[in-house]
């Protein structure tokens, strides 16, 4: 007997209804590869269905790796504000061949990037303004700007507002 709602039934979806399925799940937004096929799992498919299934759906422009890089990386910059080393990251974890990473990174918007990157960098700044210890005050803005992914030349590329080049306190 099947509850009302449970994920088990006794007659297994077909692989056109669950192509149906998958045009439409993939038509609401950009997909990885990796989604469609726990998707189609989650269906109760098999390997060999799933894997058809997910061939067919690159075949007709459905899924495609490449262009979801892209997007993930534009949307995780400007929306999120994420640096590069972040979203490299989060695209490894989806499974996104190094290749469409590099080329997503690319793709990014230099002059958006940098902008993102000295509005949080000073923002940030100002949050440490309390800090008196300058030392404590920079490992923590450095730490900041790590965890959103931003590189590690980058960050020290940053000159202090009131700060010489060397770094030390201006008079």
């Amino acid at each position: 007997m099947t509850l009302p709602g449970s994920s088990y039934s006794k007659s297994r979806i077909t692989s056109e209804q669950a192509l149906q399925k998958l045009k439409h799940y993939c038509g609401y937004r950009e997909r990885s590869h990796a989604e469609a096929r726990q998707k189609l799992y989650s269906l109760g498919l098999f390997k060999t269905e799933v894997e058809g299934l997910v061939s067919r759906l690159i075949e007709e422009e459905y899924l495609n790796e490449e262009r979801y890089a892209c997007l993930f990386a534009s949307g995780k910059s400007r929306i999120k504000g994420w640096g590069k080393q972040k979203i490299r990251h989060a695209l490894r974890q989806e499974r996104i061949s190094e290749y469409c990473i590099i080329k997503a990174l690319k793709a990014l918007d230099e002059t958006e990037y940098a902008d993102s990157f000295r509005r949080q960098a000073g923002k940030k700044w100002d949050a440490l303004r309390s800090e008196k210890n300058i030392f404590v005050k920079k490992n923590k803005w450095q730490q900041y700007l790590l965890q959103r992914g931003f590189e590690p030349a980058l960050i020290k590329s940053w000159s202090f507002p009131g700060e010489n080049i060397a770094g030390t306190a201006a008079d």
